[in-house]
């Protein structure tokens, strides 16, 4: 089946439903938001073993991330060569499993190899600039975007502007940002959470398996971890040790 069928019965179905199972969509919300919960995860380089370790089913090994970021920023500035054979690998990948792909930053990249959303930050390409094109290249299924937020008017602004879902952080001090935003805190991330309302919001920022229950009793849907999960040992064991903390509470 070609990719983009594949990835077309990814998020597709983002009517309304109705279920009561453990980590589906709440009565009325799109079919993704199941996916948008738990471990976040980022692919920080074209690593197709990684990749495919991040998004395997906890039961098969894997880390259980529904949702897999592309976001290659070494110190070195990256090709878009680079970027995009990243990318098409990560769409392989997440189609095998029917993950969510996004992509950072690269809103032509993310069209391009179809991928399920795009994620922005503060100084990238405007939401409302962003869901125009969308609106023009891929009219015939759901596209997310996720905006990068580091204060209040910021998710004001998202959320007036209809992003999908919200990153919000640093919640701690990070190493993986030569130029990183003060730290929010986890009552940062509680405010963020109550400003963003039904807009689910993704923490971000120095976040270890170790506060991951942090992250999630504060309200967060999902947490985002790159070096504790894709630098540790194990990363499948790292990874599943987030997801796990979702699983637990139900979400």
């Amino acid at each position: 089946m070609p990719d983009s069928e594949v990835t077309s019965q990814t998020i597709s179905q983002t009517t309304s439903q109705t279920t009561s199972q453990p980590g589906g969509p709440a009565v009325g919300q799109p079919a993704w938001r199941a996916k948008l919960l738990g471990f976040y995860s980022i692919l920080d380089r074209n690593e197709a073993e990684l990749a495919r370790l991040l998004v395997r089913p906890v039961d098969q090994g894997g880390a259980g991330a529904r949702v897999l970021q592309v976001r290659l920023k070494p110190a070195r500035p990256v090709p878009i060569p680079e970027i995009l054979a990243a990318a098409r690998m990560a769409r392989a990948v997440t189609a095998e499993v029917g993950a969510l792909l996004i992509i950072d930053d690269h809103l032509d990249i993310a069209l391009a190899v179809d991928a399920d959303g795009v994620h922005l930050g503060q100084s990238d390409l405007p939401l409302a600039e962003a869901k125009a094109l969308v609106a023009r290249w891929k009219p015939e299924r759901p596209f997310l975007i996720g905006i990068s937020t580091h204060e209040r008017h910021q998710i004001e602004a998202a959320v007036r502007g209809g992003a999908d879902y919200i990153g919000f952080g640093p919640v701690y001090e990070t190493a993986t940002k030569f130029d990183p935003d003060p730290v929010q805190g986890i009552a940062g991330l509680a405010e963020a959470v109550r400003l963003a309302g039904s807009v689910p919001v993704v923490a971000i920022g120095g976040i270890t398996p170790e506060r991951a229950a942090s992250v999630a009793a504060a309200g967060a849907a999902a947490a985002c971890c790159i070096s504790s999960v894709n630098a540790s040992e194990n990363p499948a064991a790292a990874g599943a040790r987030v997801s796990a903390v979702w699983t637990q509470r139900g979400s």
